[in-house]
């Protein structure tokens, strides 16, 4: 395949690693060429906890995805989630000194630099940095300042911050996998980027995704993001619940989870029984329909009473007119979305990553378990910048150099606007 602008999304979940290919096609959409799954083994709750086995389940991922798509991939955009995400709102003001000119990006950028040098607590990174509504010479909401006149340019500022040490293990797996790190993104703005439509954004509402360790919230309003959020519970706790209340082993309380988990019981539940078999010659164990979808509605209620704890406090609950978009392996759980507008009160609806991808191989990655992966793709593509070599399968040689530094790479894509872990379910 020729050399062409071809961007990779590596998501790095709890449960799977995903090595989504792409390009852009003729009508602007994302042309998947090929995509590489493997089971995550060294990832607890969106954080790196094991750097061999991630970065084995990384090179199996990759392996797959190059061999799909017939490319030697050596530059991915990746994503970054976990409990240790933090989100702030700051102001940022920026006196201009060459007044009888109009305002312009280098302006903006002097702006936005400033807010790289704020004060935050140690061992933290400051990820993110986006622009929600500028302010010249005190006139408010204004949504883009260049070529305007004034002396005084300020703007509201949605910061995120994470740990050093988690973007160092995802960048030290990625070297070690033979990667070099393009940019390094927020998972839950990834996700959004790809399931929810730009018109949901304007009107306001709330990207929910639910992985396999966590739980990532995007609150948007105007088209602009709002609010972020991350609760440290997915569906591996609704497995892990299924396991010790029913007393069978993981792999079994998986199934059940995948094959007849619902988020609401019903009462034809209750004379329904699943036969579980014994393990070293033990008797099979029955297990009522009805207690299963107790332990996983509870489970699944505690979780979503926390989204919508965050969407109050958000301050933008009576403002979401487009309301909830789920998305994630956790969303493919029956009867969530129904649950979900149960305990939160707004419409809701499954997010697919459809409306962005086209190929013929678009059908195969339309689930909500690659919203994330194809959302970093998506992202990838607005750095037209970026040099991304991919060639003919050969005998590999990464190259481990950059243009710069990981660390410069993780303060220039904060100067962008906008910025899966899946349960097997």
């Amino acid at each position: 395949m020729a050399q062409s602008e071809i961007i990779v999304g590596l998501d790095i979940g709890t449960t799977k690693i995903v090595a989504m290919v792409g390009r852009k096609s003729e009508n602007g959409k994302i042309e998947i060429l090929g995509e590489g799954k493997a089971e995550s083994l060294g990832v607890q709750r969106g954080v790196v906890t094991n750097i061999i086995q991630t970065i084995d389940s990384i090179k199996k991922a990759v392996a797959e995805a190059e061999l799909a798509s017939g490319v030697e991939i050596k530059r991915v955009v990746v994503g970054i989630a976990g409990q240790h995400i933090k989100s702030y709102q700051h102001r940022g003001i920026f006196t201009r000194h060459n007044t009888d000119e109009v305002i312009e990006q280098k302006d903006v950028d002097s702006l936005i630099e400033d807010m790289y040098k704020l004060s935050i607590p140690p061992g933290e990174q400051i990820l993110h940095v986006i622009p929600q509504e500028y302010i010249v010479d005190n006139i408010p909401d204004i949504k883009d300042p260049l070529g305007m006149m004034g002396s005084r340019l300020e703007a509201n500022f949605h910061i995120i911050t994470g740990q050093i040490s988690a973007a160092q293990n995802i960048s030290r797996c990625c070297q070690q996998a033979g990667l070099v790190i393009d940019d390094l993104i927020l998972e839950p703005l990834a996700s959004a980027e790809a399931a929810v439509g730009a018109e949901e954004k304007e009107a306001g509402c709330a990207l929910v995704d639910i992985g396999g360790g966590t739980t990532d919230i995007a609150i948007f309003q105007e088209g602009i993001i709002r609010h972020t959020a991350v609760i440290p519970f997915g569906g591996n706790i609704l497995t892990e619940d299924i396991k010790n209340g029913c007393s069978i082993i993981k792999n079994y309380a998986e199934l059940l989870k995948v094959k007849h988990g619902y988020a609401l019981p019903l009462e034809k539940f209750e004379n329904t029984r699943i036969t579980v078999p014994g393990l070293k010659g033990r008797p099979p164990k029955e297990i009522t329909l009805r207690n299963l979808t107790n332990i996983i509605n509870a489970r699944m209620s505690e979780i979503l009473e926390m989204v919508n704890y965050e969407i109050v406090n958000s301050g933008y609950k009576e403002k979401l007119a487009a309301g909830i978009v789920i998305t994630g392996g956790g969303s493919q759980l029956k009867f969530i979305k129904q649950l979900t507008e149960f305990i939160t009160g707004h419409e809701s609806r499954i997010g697919y990553p459809n409306e962005h991808i086209s190929g013929g191989k678009a059908e195969k990655v339309n689930s909500p378990i690659y919203s994330t992966s194809i959302g970093l793709m998506m992202m990838g593509f607005d750095d037209h910048t970026r040099e991304v070599v991919l060639e003919e399968p050969k005998v590999k040689q990464h190259s481990k150099k950059t243009k710069g530094s990981f660390w410069d790479g993780l303060i220039n894509k904060g100067r962008k606007f906008f910025d899966d872990d899946e349960t097997k379910l």
